[in-house]
C-alpha cells in the first residue's frame, strides 16, 4: 500500500478504495469513520489498520449489508482490538437502532442517498449495486458467483442482477451521462460470469435441433441472451446466440440453416420490437419433404407488448418462465424407441408440423 511514515491521506485512500474523496469524508461525517489518532496541526492520515477497516466497510457493503449497519460492524471490531480506544466519540446515525451488527443475506432494506435507486430488493442486489459504483470488479466478481451458488440462476437474475443493472442504468439517465462506466462494468462483469456457466454447462454434440438466440435488428442489449444461454446450457440443450442487432435476412438465413426448435427473440423496447419479423420466423418450414417442421418463437424482453395471437408464438413473462417453454418443447420432440426406427433422418428428434 503506498503511503509514507506519516500515513495515507484521504485522496490516496480514495483512490485505493476505488472511490471518490467526497465519500470517504462522509463516512466520518455520518458514521465516525475517521482514523484512529490525528496529529494536532496535521491532515488526517490514514495508517495501514484504518486503511484496512475501510476495506472492511467495502466488503461487507459489496455483499448487501447497509453502510451503517457495515460501519457499526467494523467500529465495534476496531474497538475489540484497541480495548475502546478508537479517537473521537462517533456522531450519531439516524439508522442506527438496537445494536445489531450484521444484516441477513436475504434482507430487504432501503440504501442511502449515494446508491443506485433501488428502492427494496435483496441485499446482494444492493451490495452488487454498490461495488459497480465502486468500480471494484473483484467484488462483483465474488458476489455473482456467490449469488449463482445460494440461489440458482433464474432467482439471482431476476431478483439480483436484473433489478442491479436497471436501477444503473435509470441513475445514469438520470444524471446526464454520468455513471456510463459503472453501467458498462457491470454489464461487462455480469456477462463474463454468464459466460463461464455457459462454458461449464455446454452440451457435447447433439443430433437435436437447437435454440437459436438473437436480438431484433434494431435491438443491441444482448445480456438476457446470454442469462438464457447460461440456463439453457445448464440443462444441457444446444444452444446458438447471434447476438444484438441480427438483420431480418441474416436471421432468416440462419434458421434455415440451422433448423431450430425454438428461436428466442429479444427486444428490450418497444421502438424495437419486430412483430412481422416474427411471424415470418414462426412461419419459415424446415426438413424433408413430407415431414417439415417450424421453430417455436419466443418473444422475449419487455418490447413486445400484448399477448401473440399467432400459432407457435409465446410471450414468457421472465427467464424463469422462458427456460421452462423451451424445456416443454424439447419434452414434446423427444423420441420413442420407435420414432427413432421411423424417423426419416434416422435417429433424432420427431418433428411436431
Amino acid at each position: 500500500m503506498a503511503g509514507n511514515r506519516y500515513g495515507m491521506t484521504t485522496g490516496a485512500v480514495a483512490r485505493h478504495l476505488g472511490v471518490s474523496p467526497t465519500t470517504v469524508r462522509s463516512w466520518e461525517q455520518r458514521y465516525g469513520l475517521r482514523p484512529a489518532a490525528r496529529e494536532e496541526g496535521r491532515h488526517r492520515r490514514w495508517t495501514a489498520e484504518d486503511v484496512s477497516m475501510l476495506e472492511e466497510l467495502c466488503r461487507l457493503t459489496a455483499s448487501g449489508v447497509s453502510p451503517a449497519e457495515a460501519a457499526r460492524t467494523v467500529l465495534a471490531n476496531r474497538d475489540t482490538a484497541t480495548g475502546g480506544a478508537s479517537g473521537p466519540a462517533r456522531p450519531s446515525d439516524p439508522s442506527a437502532g438496537g445494536g445489531r451488527t450484521a444484516v441477513p443475506a436475504g434482507t430487504r432494506r432501503p440504501g442511502s442517498r449515494h446508491d443506485p435507486p433501488l428502492g427494496p430488493v435483496r441485499a446482494e442486489c444492493r451490495g452488487l449495486g454498490r461495488a459497480a459504483v465502486r468500480l471494484d470488479g473483484p467484488a462483483m466478481d465474488d458476489l455473482l458467483e456467490r449469488v449463482f451458488q445460494e440461489y440458482g440462476l433464474v432467482v439471482a437474475w431476476e431478483e439480483v442482477i436484473a433489478p442491479a443493472l436497471h436501477a444503473v442504468g435509470k441513475k445514469w439517465e438520470s444524471t446526464q451521462e454520468r455513471y456510463v462506466e459503472v453501467e458498462h462494468l457491470l454489464s461487462w462483469h455480469v456477462s463474463t460470469a454468464l459466460r463461464r456457466m455457459i462454458v461449464a454447462g455446454s452440451a457435447a454434440r447433439s443430433t437435436a435441433p437447437p435454440v437459436l438466440l438473437a436480438c431484433t435488428p434494431t435491438e443491441i442489449h444482448t445480456l438476457p441472451l446470454e442469462a438464457l444461454a447460461a440456463g439453457l446450457a445448464e440443462r444441457a440443450l444446444p444452444v446458438i446466440v447471434l447476438g444484438g442487432a441480427i438483420p431480418a435476412e441474416a436471421l432468416d438465413a440462419a434458421v434455415r440453416r440451422c433448423g431450430p426448435a425454438v428461436v428466442a427473440l429479444w427486444s428490450q423496447a418497444r421502438a424495437t420490437a419486430d412483430r412481422p419479423l416474427a411471424a415470418h420466423v414462426a412461419g419459415i418450414a424446415f426438413g424433408p419433404r413430407g415431414a417439415r417442421t417450424s421453430p417455436m418463437v419466443l418473444l422475449a424482453g419487455a418490447g413486445w407488448a400484448g399477448e401473440p395471437q399467432e400459432a407457435g408464438i409465446l410471450r414468457p413473462g421472465g427467464l424463469g418462465e422462458a427456460l421452462g417453454a423451451v424445456s416443454g418443447r424439447y419434452e414434446r420432440l423427444r423420441p420413442t424407441r420407435s420414432d427413432r426406427a421411423q424417423t426419416p433422418g434416422g435417429p433424432g428428434f420427431t418433428p411436431l408440423r
